[in-house]
């Protein structure tokens, strides 16, 4: 479902902090002022019948668990289609509806409000999740409005609402969110295992039958309820034999699609087909439909729209229409990231090193998902502070963009060691940067020992890269060398 943003009222806060205030999700890493200004007189949790509760709940704890509801309703709204971007504003802008959600935890989980206990990660999934899902499935595209009104709604909200009303299981002891008259119980009952073989639907005995078991089936269903009333003949056969048509193993289609259960729904004429061609009008390869089906079935799914934005922005960044081809075939998930949230900020980032960005997309293409902060700066930093200039950094990442594939504490930092170890001059590195994608125990450390026992001296690239064979007649052929410049 597309869920629409539209602007709100603002919202009280719980809570006014320095605006330069942050927190960190991950549980007890949250650093917070010596004194918060104020606390508004809110209350700490909603009576089930709309009386407030007046039990005292600690600060610090009602602000741990406000931001983990807020990255659950973050993680929620990017599960159904909304930006980076979109999902920052309209959080912003639903404070009271946050705050609902917090009292619902502490409704749920009355024995944490006194002792201070904190809540698990996981008690906040299972808590909110079903709710939200819930509220989306009432208020439709009108969700957003909904969140950023609350408890006030709009006319639109007004309007979803008496058109289907909302009734949750008011026992505490439950979860909330379940929808009385929604399709997702009636999907559910449709493929629960309380219902005999033989009369499970016909498309969910032929899914059975093909490797795809119940149990995933259920998973897919209460995700999507629309999955259970999926056509045999109309929707899900015809698509399995599409499939194997273009080369997907009969093993592999169970596995494409629990990934990507959204093309049993999507209609192979007017669609999966079209969108095929379209790709392949770009310079997809058509040869290659099945390895990229079972690496990212989503591809398939994607507007016309999603994937002009990304194409258009390859263009923009100089690739030709043959290399953007050739970008999406080698990495179709390229399609799938945010222009403005993740490729052009990464692209500026690259570009202000001085990396030809053009050059690490045709090679590199993952690495413009990698997180900005979590591993582009961290890379690039550990290098500066190695003594490396900027414009050296750059170099090697034109030449070796897996360098951001690699774990810096497990996999980089005992390389480091052990090319200083070695004692190559820093600039070797520079030339080869590809030195850290070898495997240390099985590739470098070897091959070093034997440099050694046969007395001479190679470069990176030619100790490194070659095959056994290779790498034996280089040894014998520096070893006689050396022999008659010594004789």
């Amino acid at each position: 479902m597309k869920m629409r943003t539209s602007s709100a009222l603002r919202s009280p806060h719980l809570f006014f902090l320095p605006k330069t205030t942050s927190f960190s999700i991950t549980r007890h890493s949250f650093s917070l002022p010596a004194k918060i200004l104020c606390i508004q007189g809110k209350l700490a949790a909603f009576e089930l019948d709309g009386s407030s509760s007046l039990k005292p709940v600690a600060a610090t704890l009602l602000i741990v668990e406000k931001e983990e509801a807020k990255a659950v309703l973050a993680l929620f709204l990017k599960r159904h289609g909304l930006s980076n971007t979109t999902v920052a504003k309209t959080i912003s802008k639903s404070d009271l509806f946050l705050e609902c959600l917090v009292s619902r935890l502490h409704v749920l989980h009355e024995t944490c409000d006194l002792t201070g206990r904190e809540l698990t990660n996981m008690e906040i999934r299972e808590a909110l999740n079903p709710y939200l899902e819930a509220l989306l499935l009432q208020h439709g595209d009108t969700f957003i409005d909904m969140m950023e009104h609350f408890p006030h709604p709009t006319p639109e909200v007004k309007s979803s609402l008496q058109s289907t009303p909302l009734k949750l299981d008011l026992d505490q002891k439950k979860l909330p969110g379940v929808v009385i008259g929604s399709k997702r119980p009636k999907a559910m009952a449709r493929v629960s295992e309380t219902v005999p073989a033989e009369e499970l639907p016909p498309h969910v005995i032929y899914l059975i039958e093909l490797g795809l078991d119940l149990e995933k089936i259920r998973v897919i269903t209460r995700k999507f309820p629309s999955f259970a009333y999926y056509s045999l003949e109309g929707k899900v056969k015809p698509l399995v034999e599409f499939l194997l048509e273009l080369g997907v193993p009969k093993s592999e289609i169970p596995n494409v699609l629990y990934k990507r259960p959204q093309l049993c729904g999507v209609s192979l004429s007017e669609n999966l087909i079209p969108t095929m061609k379209y790709l392949e009008e770009l310079g997809v390869n058509k040869h290659k439909w099945s390895k990229l089906i079972l690496w990212f079935p989503n591809l398939l799914t994607y507007s016309r729209e999603k994937i002009d934005s990304a194409v258009s922005f390859l263009k923009e960044m100089g690739l030709s229409k043959e290399t953007i081809g050739k970008v999406i075939t080698r990495y179709p998930h390229i399609v799938s990231y945010s222009v403005e949230d993740k490729l052009r900020p990464a692209v500026q980032y690259f570009s202000s090193m001085g990396v030809d960005v053009a050059v690490v997309m045709q090679r590199w293409p993952q690495i413009f998902g990698l997180s900005m902060d979590g591993t582009l700066r961290p890379l690039i930093e550990f290098f500066l502070e190695k003594g490396y200039s900027m414009e050296e950094v750059a170099a090697m990442i034109s030449k070796s963009g897996s360098l951001y594939t690699i774990s810096l504490s497990k996999n980089l930092l005992p390389k480091w060691e052990f090319f200083l170890y070695m004692g190559y001059s820093r600039s070797d590195l520079v030339k080869f940067p590809a030195y850290f994608s070898y495997s240390l125990e099985g590739r470098i450390k070897p091959r070093y020992a034997l440099m050694e026992l046969c007395g001479v001296r190679l470069m990176l690239n030619q100790l490194l890269p070659p095959s056994d064979v290779s790498l034996d007649k280089t040894l014998k052929a520096k070893m006689k060398k050396m022999e008659k410049s010594n004789g």
